[in-house]
This record gives structure tokens, sequence and C-alpha cells, in this order.
């Protein structure tokens, strides 16, 4: 089993090869794709997923007005995670801090999706001086006692027996559950007929994503109830949007629990919609992300996305 992983993940990376440039940030490697021009814009994605989450839809939507930097995180996609290296909130954004000093961003705008919009209010919390405003999109924002069903999986405690099934179990066995995974993930919305390679599903399912996925969400509620008591302390421009039929994260446990503690935060729920909204709802989200922006740059220009969006907040 442990050979016939070791030839998937050379399949997979073969079909899905890397797509953007590396940068060494405090001995990992970071992999990114950069696009487009203006005030910098960094995209963190979320659980088991990579910089093509971001990539399929998004970016194109911003290209044309900012400079998008999307990122795979630390051990997910083609970034490294050594041994050693911890995997906990505050030390995913003090690694982000790290990125957004090596290519010297100042303080950029920063788009988080689900676990990546947790990253993005640990960085807003803990190293304020890189951030200028958040967009938050399906956030996980406060601490869940049981996994999504979706990621059942991930929940192997010892590190040990996490390895092993990280190398053995998890690509045989995810290539059969594949298509049930991905459904989960964007339900009730379609998903994409080709998430897997150009959105990047397949990258998730290599045993060291996967060994990586599991670590965080072992560790993911070690600093979120801190996290939790000082929400009231953040005063920069924040946009939260979340669809209203999210099966992973939902709207009111961690939306508006959000937006209950941070004064002046406002709530935008599209109906209809699931988890996934980067891919199902790009329109949303890039209106959002221009909303913020001219919030965080009074004093720059930053040209409305065409076409114009009309935003219904709840």
């Amino acid at each position: 089993l442990w050979g016939l992983s070791a030839w998937m993940t050379r399949r997979i990376e073969a079909t899905v090869p890397i797509n953007g440039r590396f940068v060494e940030v405090d001995g990992e490697r970071f992999h990114y794709v950069e696009e487009g021009k203006g005030p910098p814009l960094v995209m963190i994605h979320g659980l088991m997923g990579s910089s093509r989450n971001l990539t399929y839809a998004l970016s194109g939507q911003l290209c044309e007005h900012f400079r998008v930097i999307s990122l795979d995180r630390p051990g997910s996609g083609y970034s490294t995670r050594h041994s050693g290296t911890p995997a906990d909130l505050p030390a995913q954004a003090r690694q982000i801090a790290a990125f957004i000093k090596t290519l010297d961003l100042g303080k950029p705008l920063i788009l988080g999706h689900s676990l990546g919009g947790a990253i993005a209010l640990a960085l807003a919390l803990d190293h304020p001086h890189a951030v200028s405003g958040l967009v938050l999109v399906a956030p996980l924002t406060h601490p869940q006692r049981m996994l999504p069903l979706v990621f059942l999986s991930l929940a192997v405690r010892p590190a040990w027996l996490r390895r092993w099934v990280a190398h053995t179990l998890t690509l045989p066995i995810g290539l059969l559950t594949k298509d049930s995974v991905v459904k989960g993930v964007f339900a009730p919305d379609p998903a994409p007929p080709d998430f897997a390679t150009r959105g990047g599903g397949l990258l998730g399912m290599r045993p060291d994503n996967f060994y990586a996925a599991s670590t965080e969400i072992n560790r993911v509620n070690d600093h979120l109830p801190e996290m939790v008591k000082r929400y009231s302390r953040l005063t920069l421009p924040i946009g939260l949007i979340y669809g209203a039929q999210d099966k992973v994260l939902d709207f009111q446990k961690h939306g508006q629990a959000l937006a209950s503690k941070v004064p002046g935060l406002k709530m935008q729920v599209i109906e209809g919609r699931g988890h996934m909204l980067p891919i199902t709802a790009t329109e949303r989200v890039a209106a959002l992300v221009e909303q913020v922006a001219k919030r965080a740059r009074p004093g720059e220009s930053v040209r409305p996305l065409n076409p114009p969006v009309a935003l219904a907040s709840q």
C-alpha cells in the first residue's frame, strides 16, 4: 500500500503539476501564484485545499484590479511543512506574516476561505501590521466539538497512526470516495467536473497533504477559544459572507457569532449556496473584496469590478 500510494502520488503530480513559483520562508518552501497588478491581495485556502481552489475562478475576477497572490499553506498543495513545524492557527498566521514580509507586500488585503478564514483572523489579531483588511468567506470562527461529516476521515489523533494511514490507506480509499467527498463540500451546489484537476482537488489526497490536514484539524481548537475572546478588539475593515445552505460551517454558529462580537461587522448570506463560494459565487465574493478594499485604502482608487453586482446583506 505504501508503494502504491507513492506511485499514485507521482501520477497525481503529473496530472496537476506545479503552476506557480516558490519562495523560502523560515525554512519552508511556499508555493504561490501571482496574477495582476494593483493593491496586494493575499488569498488563503481552506482545509485539504490549495491555491487552485482560489485561482479556479476567483483570481480571474480580481487580477485586473489587484495584485492577487494565492498561496499554498504549509503542508498543502506544493508548499512544505517539515517535521516539527507547528500547525496551529497562531503558527500558521506567523508563517504567513513572514511570507508577506519576504515578498515585501506591505499591508495587503487578506482573503481567507474556511480554515483559511480562521488563519486570517489569527493574522489580524497577532500581526496587525501585516493586514489592511479581511475578506472572510465561509470562515471557521469558533471551536467545533464535532468535525463536519465530510472531514471525519481526518480525525486520527496519534501522530504515528496518522502517518501510517496517510501513506497506506488515504489514496486508495480517497480515489474510491472522492466524488462523494467533493459533493459534500460543495453541497447543495454542483461541483465543477474539472475540480479534481483545475481546482486542485486531487492534490489534497496525497499522503503528505492528508497528514498535514489531519494535524491541523487536531490542533485547530487549541487556540480558537482565546481568539474568540479577542474578536471585539478587531477594528480593521472586514467583509463576511456565507452560503445559507453551507453543510460544512453553519453561518449562524460561525458567521452570526463572529458578527455579534466585532463592532459594526455586517454579514452577507447568499441563499441557496453552500461552502465553496470562491467557485460557486465568484462575483459576489469579488464584489465584497472591492468593498473592503475601498474601506481599507480610502486614499487609493480601486476601479469597480464589472459588471456591478447588487449585494443583499443579512
